[in-house]
């Protein structure tokens, strides 16, 4: 039973907090790509290529791709922790109800276009908020798990309530940023097997912070170029004489 449960279980990131996980920079890293992650993270990739380059312009898939992922996720990390009608959901059920309801949630955001931009705002408020985070560490370790909280939260709701009076501007950053964050994810996964995405998990824990190789900050510094990039693609190229408010939007 235990071993059918670990080969249905989809895991991405390394054992969490696993004191074998640690990884000398000396040492090679043994690269066992495995086939449903290794798709998950292309797909995602050509995803993010679309959000860095293209996010204003294909305003209405990322208002539904937006909600889908947040409704998905949500309620999947829902259904698979915790039990529903005194039930413990198999994984399989637990992403057929996760996709449906993020579905539902995606035509939600694509059609009211203010719910939309402010889940926009908050990925934007959450993803500035994680790489605070990351540089905070290098000057000071939060003593609890209710400042990275509280910053997730407050710059979230910030970007939010921003987004809805500054649409076309902070849609173009968030979109970018995005995008070039699930391409740098990608990378890290082919090149290192998400030892930066466990790093900033702990980070976002205030766990005991663990070296990071100087490679890693070579990964984690693709995010910021590829973000500064896909905002002067949308700028002067795709986004140019385009408006999200014109259409059957109104």
């Amino acid at each position: 039973m235990t071993a059918t449960v670990q080969t249905l279980r989809f895991q991405l990131l390394p054992q969490d907090a696993s004191p074998g996980w640690a990884h000398s920079c000396e040492q090679e890293i043994e690269r066992r790509y495995q086939v449903v992650p290794s798709v998950v993270c292309a797909m995602c990739c050509l995803f993010g290529i679309i959000y860095c380059f293209f996010g204003y312009r294909c305003f209405k898939a990322v208002m539904f791709l937006t909600g889908l992922m947040f409704g998905s996720i949500v309620i999947f990390m829902l259904c698979y922790k915790e039990r529903v009608l005194d039930t413990q959901l198999s994984v399989e059920a637990s992403v057929g109800i996760g996709l449906g309801i993020g579905v539902l949630c995606g035509l939600v955001t694509m059609l009211v276009r203010s719910v939309g931009l402010f889940m926009v705002g908050l990925l934007l408020g959450l993803l500035l908020a994680v790489a605070g985070l990351v540089a905070m560490e290098q000057f000071y370790h939060p003593p609890t798990v209710w400042v990275p909280l509280g910053l997730l939260l407050g710059g979230g709701l910030l970007c939010a309530v921003l987004t809805l009076q500054w649409q076309r501007l902070f849609t173009t950053l968030s979109t970018a940023v995005f995008g070039s964050a699930v391409m740098t994810v990608t990378a890290d996964y082919f090149l290192e097997l998400f030892l930066l995405v466990q790093y900033v998990y702990e980070r976002v824990k205030a766990a005991p912070a663990r070296p990071v190789c100087w490679y890693s900050w070579v990964v984690l510094g693709l995010w910021p170029l590829l973000a500064v990039l896909g905002v002067l693609v949308q700028w002067k190229v795709t986004a140019e004489g385009y408006s999200h408010t014109e259409g059957p939007w109104e």
